[in-house]
């Protein structure tokens, strides 16, 4: 067995690295545009007057960022070559996504909008494998470039980890098709030409068949926003949005009628393993600064890190990083080698203890820091606030921990899909 990372893959992070240091930094540094990530960047990032989005020139920052990264040919690395990718597979991605995470927050990977120079576009991925011809034709490029992006609506008001539950409906009438519902923290919708709105097209509550996934234009009479729900990690790109009788033709239809949960459940595997990848790189970011600090901080003329209590909760957390790294690692070379729903109970347990993690290593570290970790002038708060979240939305640690225990027990089986678990 050889636990070292693969030979191409070490080299690769090395190009990474060169071309942060050669690119990434001198955007980062220019002008002002330090300003989105110091103290100020929860303002910087955030338009409060118009419902709490971000900023135009914040995304046109991040746009910029990524087009330098796709001429120089690594944004998207994890696609299929022939899409103009290097086939990067899912260990691949996860190591990627762990070491950059590593640096902290920068222009290179910043996770409140899913930015990184290596594109997380699983939207590319699921147009690739789901999408028609004429929906490829007109998608693809504009996804592939992270220029176009669909919205995703699946969570509705009253319904979350029970998504075969699910009220918005889609009835054919005639040769089109007429949606009817609400969606609740409905992703990426600010920027996004189109929604893919998950609803009801047959079958009964509770059934996982009978859900199909449309691609609705947002500008579509009778779709609506009602209101940005503003979070925990500002700026927000998650909307309350209202469909009442919005036409769409059999050709928005995404993947197979009646089987839009098998996209999600596909979605949620390489997304979640990659999740946790980076809440594991935050993590080992937060321990690191912190044992840092303690080295040259000397409190009573002495360094902090000589303190045992000091010491061992950075021991804990740094031993817990380690036991981490090695099984979503291990887990990601199984999907490699296995498929992408081979190894769900293992993607669960990676993602739900990633995330407790990190939360714990962004705690500890601003507990060591003192005032000034506290404070915004230090990055563990908006790491804390914003991995918090994935504690939630990639599915609560109580749903994780049911299907991990749907394994064990054997009320599920690997490969079967008998529900779909998220917001």
């Amino acid at each position: 067995m050889d636990f070292d990372i693969p030979a191409p893959l070490a080299a690769y992070l090395q190009e990474l690295d060169a071309f942060i240091e050669a690119k990434i930094k001198p955007l980062e540094q220019r002008d002002d545009n330090i300003r989105f990530f110091d103290h100020r960047r929860e303002y910087a990032r955030t338009d409060f007057e118009a419902g709490g989005t971000p900023r135009p020139e914040w995304e046109e920052l991040l746009a910029e960022a990524r087009h330098l990264a796709d001429a120089a040919g690594h944004y998207r690395f994890p696609f299929p070559k022939e899409h103009g990718g290097r086939g990067g597979g899912i260990l691949d991605m996860a190591v990627i996504r762990d070491h950059l995470a590593q640096k902290g927050l920068g222009l290179h990977n910043d996770l409140q909008n899913e930015h990184s120079i290596v594109g997380n576009n699983v939207g590319l991925l699921i147009l690739l494998k789901y999408g028609s011809d004429a929906q490829k034709a007109e998608f693809q490029e504009g996804v592939a470039k992270g220029d176009q992006r669909f919205a995703f609506a699946i969570t509705e008001p009253n319904h979350g980890s029970d998504a075969t539950y699910m009220e918005t409906t889609a009835k054919r009438v005639g040769d089109r098709w007429v949606i009817n519902g609400e969606k609740m923290w409905n992703s990426d919708v600010h920027g996004a030409s189109y929604d893919m709105i998950f609803a009801r097209s047959s079958g009964n509550p509770g059934d996982a068949h009978g859900i199909t996934a449309f691609l609705v234009p947002t500008a579509a009479p009778g779709f609506k926003v009602e209101q940005w729900l503003w979070t925990f990690n500002m700026p927000t790109d998650h909307a309350r949005v209202s469909l009442t009788n919005v036409e769409v033709p059999e050709s928005a239809i995404l993947g197979e009628e009646g089987r839009g949960l098998d996209i999600i459940q596909n979605f949620f595997n390489e997304n979640r393993i990659r999740q946790a990848a980076s809440s594991l790189g935050a993590a080992t970011y937060c321990v690191r600064e912190a044992v840092e600090y303690a080295k040259v901080r000397r409190p009573f003329g002495k360094p902090l890190a000589t303190n045992q209590g000091v010491q061992f909760p950075l021991v804990d957390l740094h031993t817990q990083c380690e036991l981490v790294r090695a099984l979503v690692y291990k887990t990601a070379w199984r999907m490699d080698k296995h498929g992408a729903m081979s190894e769900s109970d293992k993607v669960s347990m990676c993602n739900y203890t990633a995330n407790r993690l990190v939360c714990d290593a962004a705690d500890q570290a601003m507990q060591t820091h003192g005032g000034i970790g506290y404070s915004r002038h230090k990055p563990f708060e908006h790491i804390y606030r914003h991995h918090r979240r994935y504690r939630i939305t990639e599915g609560a640690d109580e749903i994780q921990q049911r299907r991990v225990a749907g394994y064990l027990f054997g009320f599920m089986k690997a490969g079967v899909v008998k529900g779909v678990e998220q917001r």
